[in-house]
């Protein structure tokens, strides 16, 4: 673990509370689960990166670190609870009043999914939204796991595959509309999906409530 002597940083600290809690950011007042970091980590890993702030308050407070042990625990999250292994970057911040902030920085993961060991025993993938970490669903992980393993072989579309790239190409459609719309099954429908993503032509947009299709 590197040396964590923190760095003077108040009001870089404190620009980045103003943003608030989103896409890239999140707040963690303390750090007692490493399960429920590593959904952060795998959140972050499977979008485009982000950062923790730990030592603050939902409401943008600074606590401080209430504990330098806390980084042992973000650093088992990392390593024990994401598969792959996240690599993790971290400095701490001496702020108003002496208190220190952790920033935990993770980057956009070269291999996903990055799946979390829940305590069943399964491995869920996690997708961060706004300043939510959604559970990625099937469709999505399957996608993101054949394009890990393609080796980019040029595929010609069908028909049905032009269709679905034009209906998502401004609105992002729902899977189950491209079905109707296509009278193709569920399993025709989302193979499809999967090649389609793998080639870089169409990807998936949370509309609040489920994982739309969208082309890129």
């Amino acid at each position: 673990m590197k040396d964590l002597k923190g760095i003077k940083g108040k009001y870089y600290i404190a620009k980045l509370i103003e943003e608030g809690e989103h896409e890239h950011q999140d707040f963690k007042f303390a750090i007692s689960d490493a399960r429920k970091i590593a959904r952060s980590l795998s959140a972050f890993a499977n979008n485009d990166g982000g950062r923790l702030l730990v030592g603050v308050k939902d409401n943008g407070v600074i606590a401080g670190v209430r504990n330098e042990e806390d980084i042992y625990v973000i650093e088992q999250a990392a390593q024990m609870y994401c598969r792959p292994e996240q690599e993790i970057n971290v400095t701490a911040f001496k702020c108003e009043g002496g208190l220190t902030v952790f920033r935990i920085e993770i980057a956009r993961s070269a291999v996903r999914p990055v799946t979390v060991h829940e305590t069943d025993g399964s491995w869920k993938a996690y997708y961060r939204v706004k300043d939510e970490n959604i559970a990625a669903p099937d469709l999505m992980v399957r996608a993101w796991r054949r394009a890990t393993k393609s080796e980019g072989t040029l595929l010609t579309l069908n028909d049905a595959e032009k269709l679905l790239l034009e209906l998502a190409e401004n609105n992002p459609v729902r899977l189950e509309d491209f079905m109707v719309s296509a009278h193709v099954s569920r399993a025709m429908a989302e193979e499809m999906v999967i090649r389609l993503h793998v080639m870089g032509m169409l990807d998936f947009k949370y509309d609040g409530e489920r994982f739309n299709l969208i082309a890129l």
